[in-house]
């Protein structure tokens, strides 16, 4: 087991965002979360990140307890995420934004090595590494902030919303991305509101309602499930 989220009580104040969050993740899988806005799907990224802390419970990371452990430890240990809404550094170029991905390795000649893999996955970025992250467009700008993420050279991909604000065209793009990432050996959660394209890659799915877990299975049987069909698919 490469992750296991175990009994997550996480709060805003006096709003009890997570309730009771339990899950894991195996080597090499794609593994979905899926709800409404509000569920709890970012909450439990960002707690997994060390951003927040839950209460109760623990997260374990190739069997050793991250739960009190700082973002930047996390980080070196094989945990990287692409946060909602991008966050790339609009000021740096591609290729500045991408060197800050890096920011925990030494290994200067395996970095570059790194880098080349990512221009292999989204060559639009090689084309632009020299421009400013800032004046990409929203598609290049999500190419950017997975690659960021990438050159810490993970072994768990946490992904926030990749196709939020995409055109559905580049969604396609992203999530052939997200299954080529995969292939090559990363582990991925994937938080998506395009629940149809998060079921289509993923091969086990969870449903979070207002910060508890209430349905989970294959991302087939998921996606057959008559309340999930109506309520996130758009289907009866």
């Amino acid at each position: 087991m490469l992750l296991e989220v175990n009994d997550l009580n996480v709060f805003y104040g006096a709003i009890h965002a997570l309730q009771g969050v339990s899950f894991t993740l195996d080597e090499g899988e794609v593994v979905t979360l899926i709800g409404a806005n509000g569920a709890g799907k970012s909450t439990t990224l960002r707690t997994i990140s060390g951003l927040l802390r839950s209460r109760t419970g623990y997260v374990r990371f190739r069997g050793q307890d991250i739960s009190t452990m700082p973002a930047e430890q996390i980080v070196r240990l094989g945990i990287s995420q692409v946060p909602e809404g991008r966050k790339i550094f609009a000021p740096l170029t591609v290729r500045e934004n991408l060197d800050m991905g890096a920011y925990t390795r030494t290994d200067g000649t395996e970095i570059q090595a790194s880098m080349q893999r990512v221009f292999a996955s989204f060559p639009r970025l090689k084309e632009r590494i020299n421009q400013l992250g800032g004046t990409l467009s929203g598609g290049e700008q999500q190419m950017l902030a997975m690659g960021r993420a990438l050159m810490s050279r993970p072994k768990l991909l946490l992904l926030d919303e990749p196709s939020m604000g995409l055109s559905p065209i580049l969604t396609e793009e992203i999530f052939r991305i997200i299954k080529e990432i995969n292939s090559q050996g990363t582990t991925i959660l994937l938080v998506e509101q395009n629940a149809l394209m998060a079921l289509s890659v993923a091969n086990r799915a969870y449903v979070l309602e207002t910060g508890s877990i209430v349905l989970q299975g294959s991302a087939a049987e998921v996606r057959d499930n008559p309340q999930v069909r109506n309520a996130y698919l758009g289907v009866g």
